[in-house]
């Protein structure tokens, strides 16, 4: 008598692959809805990724304290430099050391969200960037070209108005800042990346993250407005500047489909505001810009964006990402 073979455990069936929201089938995935084309997208993920970048950088930020720490234990004076920083969020343009510091605390949030997407978020961590899955270095060179052109000619008509009237506390002419050199060196190196590091997180993070649950491109443009103001230090008037700023930025990034003409934007008017302060020309301290800098900042940002829509309809760049619907896998059925 001979024993029956037993018969193999059924096969549970292959779980049906995630369905893709309608716009990435038709019309494709606009900026703030990218967050679908990669490969964890549930409607935690958002959270996910600013809990565990929060918590990246912390982490990078104490790393930097306990440096800090141990240098100011060896050396007194260092430690007198450190504390200055705690009697007021100022930009001393003679102390290039405590720049670099400053600028450089923001510059870590650009590795610690980017890491945070890339682990809860998986594969194409480009999509943070823009459609294409990377930063479109040409564009983003060519719309910083135009923001300089624009923001130079622009500055160089106000300089031709009467001055508004300011104590001038804060500007060091040039002649008087020893390490000006080295400032300057500090400052074309680190705000780029200190625009772009504020950009991946308010532009990037914030719009993906709304646009996860959020479909209209109202919501991801706008909310994260009131966020990006708050890290400014402004009187009101100044901190409405900013929200337009922010207005722009957001919907350049979704018009465009990426990160680039934001980040140039940011770029030169960073940079701008810095260098002139660095020439003695202005305080980069100033929480009071006055209505002049207020009305010649809004048409900056209104020329440029005008200027970045004609360019991106000549350039006829992608701004949105088409998704193949997914295939079910086979089923595996057990053999007779």
């Amino acid at each position: 008598m001979t024993t029956p073979t037993p018969a193999p455990p059924a096969l549970r069936p292959a779980p049906a692959p995630a369905p893709l929201p309608v716009d990435a089938l038709t019309g494709g995935l606009a900026f703030h809805r990218l967050v679908f084309a990669r490969r964890r997208s549930a409607w935690w993920t958002p959270l996910v990724v600013g809990i565990l970048g929060i918590a990246f950088y912390a982490a990078l930020l104490g790393i930097v304290l306990v440096a800090l720490i141990a240098v100011s234990l060896a050396d007194p004076a260092f430690a007198e430099r450190i504390l200055t920083l705690g009697q007021g969020i100022a930009f001393d343009l003679t102390d290039p050391f405590l720049i670099a510091l400053t600028l450089g605390t923001i510059v870590l949030m650009l590795p610690a969200y980017v890491l945070a997407s890339l682990i809860v978020n998986g594969r194409r961590v480009g999509l943070v960037s823009s459609a294409a899955g990377r930063l479109r270095w040409r564009w983003m060179l060519l719309c910083g070209a135009v923001a300089i052109v624009i923001s130079l000619a622009l500055s160089g008509l106000s300089a031709l108005l009467p001055a508004e009237a300011g104590d001038g506390g804060g500007v060091v002419p040039p002649q008087e800042n020893p390490a000006l050199w080295a400032t300057l060196a500090v400052l074309l190196l680190l705000i780029p990346l200190q625009a772009a590091a504020e950009e991946y997180v308010f532009r990037g993070y914030l719009q993906q993250a709304i646009g996860r649950w959020l479909r209209h491109p109202a919501f991801a443009i706008l909310l994260p407005v009131p966020l990006f103001v708050l890290g400014h230090l402004y009187d009101p008037l100044g901190q409405v500047s900013v929200g337009i700023f922010a207005i722009a930025a957001g919907w350049l990034t979704w018009r465009t489909g990426g990160l680039e003409a934001a980040i140039a934007l940011h770029v030169v008017n960073n940079l701008l505001a810095f260098l002139l302060a660095l020439a003695g020309l202005g305080d980069v301290n100033d929480s009071s810009p006055g209505l002049a800098s207020f009305f010649w900042s809004a048409i900056v940002i209104a020329a440029y964006v005008g200027a970045v829509e004609l360019m991106f309809r000549r350039a006829k760049l992608g701004r949105t990402l088409v998704l193949t619907p997914p295939v079910p896998a086979p089923s595996a059925s057990p053999s007779a």
